[in-house]
């Protein structure tokens, strides 16, 4: 599929590339450099971190003349999520409360990154805390979309997806707690992969939805996204919650041979308002996959028409905790016209967070309250317990699942806005797979009529994560062949 803005080489190519000295580390740096202040006016970026970057691409140089190893990503430009710690580096997660904060340690991924040679040259804008699916929420500007700028690149790594989409990097890294990584990339022609849960630390990444928050790579192709993954991914003793990465590693992987491959379409996902321009690219997609000896069935996951309500019972409850820490006290914005410890925590709090986490600060304290708990949260945990019997069930009748990332194109700024409602539903066909813990990418397999990008979703078991890239593989394949 022909995207319309100029591409990076693969990860493997550039890295090997400069290995080689074919290319230079710092020649890497400054053409992304170049490409960021290029396309500012998409407002992608919020901090662009030029010295920093060149002075490791300087290192990375010297390593490769000295005859040392660089790495296996030496000299790769990326983008992090601004949500991610980066040592000595302001981190704000595109918030008020933490405007001015500089960070004292470094997420892990950023770490594993950095060791194998890549550079982060900037923090990609987000919804403060990552609470949204349009980029709007961000308490410092909009994103826009690549292909319309009138419209919202999806969110809450709309920042990292448009960055991507754009050129300014090869890769960029987002955080998945409902969608954030998968949606954004389907709106900006990106390939996005969230892990299986605990695959990828999630140490040095401001929290949102602890038991939901998921690292991982927004890219052009699944094999790139498989490049990265087998850097980040692996356990963490900073993070208790990770898990071992898969023995045969990633990067390796070639495109799954579908001949024989038991992929199911939810039934469900067809039945929620899908745009006719996104239904007709589905069915495109499957009968080309299925052209190729895949066997094709339609699956039911009887409960996934609760998974928005349960995840919006959740995630809320897991946001009111995580947030509780901004006090202004020990770091962040702090309002000094006060008189009292309890009038600074509310005016600081009132003023630091934006409507978005208010709304949600609410929703989470008002569902764990005594009265409440029982009636909301309890419930949502029993929902998920059934989601997650549904998948394994489902997992059992096929290897993959499939559907649409999301029932909309990229909508116009500002549509959503006054309907949080609305916003939510953006949602809908992705926050099952942060429920139940398995991975899930969205492949870019069209644009519609008005050059809007169009995406589709594929999981898998969890843990699965190299066969579901194998796949995507081998359905970017099918892509570019029919077109």
């Amino acid at each position: 599929m022909k995207r319309r803005w100029g591409q990076w080489e693969p990860i493997e190519s550039l890295a090997e590339s400069v290995r080689s000295k074919r290319i230079s580390a710092t020649s890497l740096i400054e053409r992304s450099l170049k490409e960021i202040k290029t396309y500012q006016e998409y407002n992608a970026v919020i901090l662009t971190l030029e010295n920093r970057a060149l002075a490791h691409a300087k290192q990375i140089d010297k390593f490769v003349n000295e005859g040392k190893n660089p790495g296996k990503l030496a000299g790769v430009p990326f983008i992090a999520k601004d949500n991610f710690l980066l040592t000595d580096s302001e981190t704000t997660a595109a918030s008020n409360i933490l405007k001015g904060f500089i960070a004292p340690y470094q997420a892990t991924a950023i770490s594993r990154l950095e060791a194998e040679g890549a550079i982060c040259v900037a923090k990609a804008n987000l919804d403060a805390f990552a609470h949204g699916a349009s980029t709007e929420n961000s308490d410092f500007f909009v994103t826009k979309n690549p292909y319309d700028k009138t419209r919202v690149p999806g969110g809450s790594s709309g920042g990292s997806a448009a960055a991507v989409a754009l050129g300014m990097v090869p890769f960029a890294l987002g955080t998945d707690t409902g969608g954030s990584i998968r949606q954004p990339a389907a709106f900006c022609a990106a390939f996005g992969l969230k892990p299986t849960y605990g695959l990828v630390s999630r140490n040095g990444v401001v929290a949102m939805g602890s038991s939901l928050d998921c690292i991982g790579p927004i890219t052009t192709s699944a094999k790139d996204a498989a490049v990265v993954l087998d850097v980040i991914s692996g356990q963490d003793t900073l993070d208790s919650t990770t898990v071992k990465s898969d023995p045969k590693g990633y990067s390796d992987i070639s495109a799954l041979n579908l001949g024989g491959v038991k992929i199911g379409l939810v039934k469900e996902y067809l039945n929620q308002g899908v745009n006719n321009e996104i239904t007709v690219a589905l069915n495109s997609t499957v009968e080309h996959i299925r052209s190729r000896g895949a066997e094709m069935k339609e699956i039911s996951l009887p409960s996934i028409d609760l998974a928005l309500a349960c995840y919006y019972i959740i995630c809320p409850a897991e946001v009111s905790s995580n947030l509780s820490r901004y006090d202004g006290v020990r770091y962040g914005y702090f309002n000094a016209d006060v008189k009292d410890l309890d009038s600074g925590y509310i005016r600081s709090r009132g003023i630091g967070f934006g409507k978005e986490a208010k709304r949600r600060i609410m929703i989470g304290t008002f569902v764990l309250s005594s009265g409440y708990y029982d009636a909301y949260y309890k419930k949502a945990m029993t929902v998920r317990t059934k989601l997650i019997e549904e998948f394994k069930a489902a997992f059992e009748q096929v290897d993959y699942l499939i559907g649409p990332v999301t029932p909309s194109l990229p909508f116009k700024i500002g549509e959503k806005s006054a309907n949080p409602l609305d916003m939510y539903l953006a949602d809908v066909m992705t926050v099952g797979a942060n429920l139940v813990g398995i991975p899930a990418v969205s492949i870019p397999i069209a644009f519609s009529k008005d050059n809007l990008p169009i995406g589709l979703q594929v999981m898998a078991r969890q843990r699965d994560d190299r066969n579901l890239l194998a796949l995507s593989m081998a359905i970017e394949e099918l892509i570019n062949e029919r077109d």
